[in-house]
């Protein structure tokens, strides 16, 4: 069986020096380039340099590698290395989202459910069922705890939310999204 792109990668690293990896990123390899996000803002029990993560997930992110989409994103919404804005946040978010990232599409579909309990009528019904489509996407994917708050935001769903929510599911499953990783 073959090995998930991220051990390879990782497995690489050990017998591969920064050096090696540092000149790949340089190259432009969206995922050496992950990995040296990753690598900054864990820091293997030393101190995080998120300033440094932030720079290499962007530089991933922005040839579509929806892992560093989401991390950035997160970044983004806690204010990581990069100063916190909510807006640059769910646009990654979204990006990754969109490219079938399991982790943005729950942590979007959370966003949107916050929403829709404090936003006004016509802007709650829209997320709602835009909560609910983004939530059963990452459920479908096994994302932990995703069916039981998408059964949360049903509760607060009328029949045609449902039923809108289900075709904008399938519209969104039948355009194939495809997350840029380890290709």
């Amino acid at each position: 069986m073959d090995k998930p792109w991220y051990r390879k990668l990782f497995a690489g690293a050990h017998k591969l020096d920064l050096k090696s990896i540092l000149a790949k990123a340089d190259q432009g390899d969206p995922d050496a380039q992950f990995g040296l996000g990753l690598k900054y803002s864990t820091a293997g029990g030393g101190v995080p340099d998120f300033v440094q993560a932030a720079q290499w997930y962007r530089k991933a992110a922005d040839q579509n590698h929806c892992l560093a989409q989401f991390n950035l994103g997160v970044m983004y919404a806690s204010g990581q290395g990069v100063l916190r804005d909510d807006a640059e946040a769910v646009m990654w978010i979204r990006k990754a989202a969109e490219a079938g990232d399991a982790g943005a599409q729950f942590n979007l579909g959370t966003r949107c459910h916050r929403a829709s309990v404090s936003g006004q009528e016509t802007d709650a019904t829209e997320s709602r069922i835009e909560a609910y489509k983004w939530l059963q996407l990452a459920a479908a994917q096994g994302y932990r705890n995703s069916d039981a708050v998408c059964e949360r935001v049903i509760l607060d769903m009328t029949c045609q939310e449902v039923t809108e929510g289900n075709h904008r599911t399938t519209r969104f499953l039948e355009a194939k999204p495809t997350c840029t990783v380890g290709e």
